[in-house]
């Protein structure tokens, strides 16, 4: 398994359940989450992570403008096969040490991203992360496996 990966992108939006907007940079609190970002709270979902390779498996379907954020992941990231990654692990994000909590989610009725895009990803392939030490984030920034 690949050790290294990347942030392609990091999103935000100030509501839930609209499609996120793409940042270069965020503050990422401990224990909450991104600043500035609807879903950040205490919990075990305060950071969401998708996977180029899963947005790309959605355009090769036929799915058409598929830019990061419209799946209303934080993180847009390539290198790993998120969804593979063990409960438990943790990942050096930019400054951040965050830990895997969740892999994918109920997606709730009605989801506007699955009636906007067609079909959502995230409930089987995007992953969550708390936020074990907080910091910096920029587009670009390395992802360990540590």
């Amino acid at each position: 398994m690949n050790k290294t990966g990347k942030v392609l992108s990091i999103n935000i939006s100030d509501k839930k359940g609209i499609i996120k907007t793409p940042v270069d940079e965020a503050i990422f609190i401990e224990d909450f989450g991104i600043e500035g970002d609807a879903h950040a709270a205490k919990g075990k979902r305060q950071v969401s992570l998708l996977g180029q390779d899963s947005i790309d498996k959605m355009t090769a379907m036929g799915v058409d403008d598929l830019t990061s954020g419209k799946f209303a992941e934080n993180l847009t990231v390539e290198g790993f096969v998120l969804y593979e990654l063990p409960i438990g692990t943790r990942l050096k994000i930019g400054e951040t040490i965050q830990e895997v909590s969740q892999i994918g989610k109920d997606c709730h009725t009605g989801c506007a991203i699955k009636l906007q895009v067609g079909k959502c990803v995230m409930p089987t392939e995007g992953i969550f992360t708390v936020v074990i030490k907080g910091g910096i984030v920029k587009k670009g920034d390395l992802i360990e496996i540590i």
